[in-house]
């Protein structure tokens, strides 16, 4: 049971992520309508500020209410919002349902909590990053499906993203169930001692993870938005081949997640791990940089290392942070989280690009450089132990003694 209801939160995921994130591969579709790059940068983080504005709101409903309910409900009319657009008329009207669309959708970004609930804490990491390798296969999707549909214009790919969310509505009513809390003395599974109901932000522990993570997404999703225009503009490829591409790559980057957090659950650790990356990402982001202000071809590759270790971290954040809070609080720390990151992912495609048009790709690639080594600077390492140790015990203490465990 909680296998399946993994799959088809991964599942519901996917269709968000290919709808709140992937329209960066329009962005040439949106172009040839005679929009502007910085136009089209508004239209592509329109789904962002709707997810960022709801999904407080969403966790507190998913704590209260469940996972059925907030998916049902949250993809459903996310889905409605999306076949609506096809009788809006110009680019406000465009983004002001975009961001409605994302506000629904929100609601499966709120839903990390159930890898709280079905899975002990030696397992979380990947689990987690089975539901999170979502966010890359959404993207991959988006690229290779998006360029193709949008070549008779933009209604098509608008529909078929309504599709998918309907569809992840339907599958989430008919086979998510919520556990109930329950004392458990025996080793995994989805019953868990509640936890008495106290902030866990009490210590700065949370909020430096929630900062870290942020920062991480503006490499991520520079990349993301803007690798398309730079196979396109800058190394002269055709936008369905650089969709395919970019698609095999965010396939790469949803292993990746998966891989990430195996390589968590082995060791014990969610953020050295993650402060790791968040050091290769800022020195990647330098190397594409040189590469780009030289003209040189290995822009190309270096580009696609990036789409991969750029978004292989993101399971890790949600894992700690969910571990952190415990269940009584997850679904809130998840939802602070996710709009945090939120906030910046829909500034990040605006940014860049008047950077971008500014100074050119290298100057704004060195720029972005920085954020993710400041992420590794504030990414809380050294207080995990007594943090993450402390909190899974409160939340199973037969998961800190079972053989084979790891705390």
């Amino acid at each position: 049971m909680r296998w399946l209801i993994l799959v088809v939160g991964t599942l519901a995921m996917t269709a968000g992520s290919t709808s709140q994130y992937g329209l960066a591969y329009l962005i040439p579709a949106f172009r040839d309508e005679g929009l502007s790059l910085e136009q089209t940068g508004v239209l592509v983080a329109s789904p962002t500020v709707g997810v960022m504005l709801t999904l407080i709101a969403w966790g507190a409903a998913a704590d209260r209410w469940g996972e059925r309910v907030v998916l049902t409900t949250g993809l459903g009319l996310a889905g409605l919002v999306l076949i609506a657009t096809r009788w809006v008329h110009g680019t406000v009207g465009l983004a002001v349902c975009l961001a409605l669309s994302g506000a629904a959708g929100a609601s499966v970004l709120a839903s990390g909590r159930m890898i709280l609930r079905w899975f002990a804490r030696h397992e979380r990491a990947l689990a987690m990053g089975i539901r999170q390798s979502a966010g890359p296969m959404g993207l991959a999707l988006a690229a290779a499906t998006l360029p193709a549909l949008a070549v008779g214009g933009t209604d098509r790919p608008l529909l078929f993203l309504a599709g998918l969310f309907l569809a992840a509505a339907t599958a989430s009513f008919v086979f998510v169930r919520d556990p109930a809390p329950q004392p458990s003395t025996s080793a995994p599974g989805p019953a868990e001692q509640e936890p008495p109901s106290t902030s866990p932000y009490r210590t700065p522990h949370l909020w430096r993870v929630h900062a870290a993570s942020a920062l991480l997404v503006i490499p991520q999703f520079t990349i993301t938005t803007f690798a398309l225009v730079f196979l396109t503009d800058a190394r002269g490829w055709t936008a369905l081949d650089a969709g395919h591409l970019l698609a095999g790559a965010q396939v790469c980057g949803a292993l990746s997640r998966l891989g990430v957090g195996y390589w968590s659950d082995r060791t014990g650790s969610r953020l050295k791990p993650m402060r790791i990356i968040a050091v290769s990402t800022g020195v990647g982001m330098l190397v594409l940089a040189a590469a780009a202000a030289a003209g040189s071809s290995l822009a190309v590759p270096v580009l696609l290392f990036l789409g991969v270790l750029a978004v292989s971290s993101n399971g890790l954040s949600f894992t700690a942070v969910a571990e952190h809070a415990g269940p009584a609080w997850a679904g809130r720390a998840l939802g602070i989280q996710t709009t945090g990151q939120n906030v910046l992912t829909a500034a990040t495609p605006p940014a860049i690009a008047l950077a971008i048009g500014a100074a050119s790709f290298a100057p704004s690639f060195a720029v972005v450089a920085a954020f993710p080594l400041i992420a590794a600077f504030l990414v809380p390492a050294t207080t995990e132990r007594t943090a993450t140790t402390g909190q899974a015990a409160q939340q199973n203490p037969a998961t800190t003694t079972a053989p084979g465990i790891r705390s």
